[in-house]
C-alpha cells in the first residue's frame, strides 16, 4: 500500500493497525441489534455525504467535520450503551449524535443554521445537542469534552444511579494537558467513564508517528492504573464488544477504561481540507478493504440477512435523508431577537 513518508499506517488488510478481534467470552449482540447497527451506520453514512453536499453548495457555513469511514465506532459503541448512559463527543460529531437514535431532521438543520435544529440553528455543525438521547454535545475544543466527560462520571458516582458516560476524542487530543488531569482524578475516584481515543492515523493533517512518542494508544493510561485496550474500530462489532466490558466494569465500581479505536477516515479532517498529507492510493486501500460498511454486511451474511434485506434499509436511509434535506431547506432561520435566548445570565 502506498503511503505518505511520514504516515504510520499499517496496510488495512493487516486488520486495522493489529487492533485486537472481539472477545471470545462475550456474546455477539442478537440479530436485530446487527441490523439497527448496519441501518445507522448506513445512515450516518448517507447523511454525512449529503452534507458534504450541501457544504460544497454554499447551505452549510463555518465548519464542517465529516465522520464518512469511521461509522463503526461511534454505532458499535453506542449500542453497547443502555438508554440512560451518556455519551459526549468533540466536533466530528454528526455521527455520533445520529449513533444514538437523534433525529436526521433536527441534525441536518442544525447544520444548515436553522431553527428547529437542536441549537436552534446557532450552535452549527459543532455544537448537536441531544438531552433526549443523552447524547451531551459536540465541542469544538479539541479535548474540551474529556474534563466534562470525568464530570459526568462523578455525577454518576455521587447519584449512584447505575449510569456510565462514553467519551470520544481524536487521536489529537490525547496530548491535551486535560486528558492528563481528567484520567487521573477519574482512576483515583473509580468514576465510571469509557474514554474512547478515535486514532485515524492524523491529528488533522499530522501522521500520529510525527506527534507522538508513543503511537500505541492503548498504552497512554499506565500511568493512571487505568487498563487500555486497542480496539479495530472498522469493525462495529469490535466496538460493541470491548465498550459492552468496559461499562459493565464501569458500573461495578472498578473504574474506567481507554479504549483506542483504531480507524480511518475516507474523507478529509474538515471540508477545507486539500489532504496533501496522504496519498489517493492510500485512502482508496483502506475504503476496499475496511470499509466499515462492508465488513458489517458480512457480520450479517452470517446471520442470514441477504442482499434484498440490505439494499431495503439502503433505500429507507436515502428517503428518510432526502427528507431531512427538503426539511432544513424549508426551515426558517433564527429571528436576530433569538440572539440572546437560552445564554446564561441573560
Amino acid at each position: 500500500m502506498a503511503v505518505s513518508k511520514t504516515s504510520s499506517a499499517v496496510s488495512p488488510k493487516t486488520g486495522a493497525n493489529g487492533a485486537v478481534s472481539p472477545s471470545k467470552e462475550a456474546a455477539a449482540p442478537s440479530r436485530d441489534v446487527q441490523l439497527l447497527m448496519y441501518r445507522r451506520m448506513a445512515l450516518i453514512r448517507r447523511f454525512e455525504e449529503r452534507a458534504g453536499q450541501s457544504y460544497g453548495q454554499g447551505k452549510i457555513a463555518g465548519f464542517c467535520h465529516l465522520y464518512i469511514g469511521q461509522e463503526a465506532v461511534g454505532v458499535g459503541a453506542a449500542l453497547a450503551c443502555a438508554a440512560t448512559d451518556y455519551t459526549i463527543d468533540g466536533y466530528r460529531e454528526h455521527g455520533h449524535a445520529l449513533a444514538r437514535g437523534a433525529d436526521p431532521k433536527r441534525v441536518m438543520a442544525e447544520l444548515f443554521g436553522r431553527k428547529p435544529g437542536y441549537a436552534k440553528g446557532k450552535g452549527g455543525s459543532m455544537h448537536i445537542f441531544d438531552v433526549e438521547h443523552r447524547f451531551m454535545g459536540g465541542y469544538g475544543i479539541v479535548g474540551g469534552q474529556i474534563p466534562l466527560a470525568t464530570g459526568f462520571g462523578w455525577a454518576s458516582r455521587y447519584k449512584r444511579d447505575g449510569t456510565a458516560t462514553v467519551c470520544f476524542f481524536g487521536d489529537a487530543a490525547i496530548n491535551q494537558g486535560a486528558y492528563h488531569e481528567s484520567l487521573n482524578m477519574a482512576s483515583l475516584w473509580k468514576l465510571p467513564v469509557v474514554y474512547v481515543v478515535e486514532n485515524n492515523l492524523y491529528g488533522m493533517g499530522t501522521p500520529i508517528a510525527v506527534s507522538n512518542a508513543i503511537t500505541d494508544f492503548s498504552k497512554r493510561s499506565g500511568d493512571y492504573g487505568i487498563p487500555g485496550e486497542s480496539v479495530d474500530g472498522m469493525d462495529a462489532l469490535a466496538m460493541y464488544d470491548a465498550t459492552h466490558r468496559a461499562l459493565e466494569r464501569a458500573k461495578r465500581g472498578e473504574g474506567p477504561t481507554l479504549l483506542e479505536a483504531r480507524c480511518y477516515r475516507f474523507r478529509g479532517h474538515s471540508m477545507a481540507d486539500p489532504q496533501t498529507y496522504r496519498t489517493k492510493e492510500e485512502v482508496e486501500d483502506y475504503k476496499t478493504h475496511k470499509d466499515p460498511l462492508n465488513i458489517m454486511k458480512g457480520h450479517l451474511a452470517k446471520v442470514g440477512v441477504g442482499d434484498a434485506d440490505l439494499e431495503k434499509i439502503q433505500s429507507e436511509v436515502n428517503a428518510e435523508v432526502d427528507e431531512a434535506l427538503k426539511f432544513s431547506e424549508q426551515a426558517a432561520e433564527p429571528e436576530a431577537s433569538d440572539l440572546f435566548d437560552d445564554v446564561l445570565g441573560h
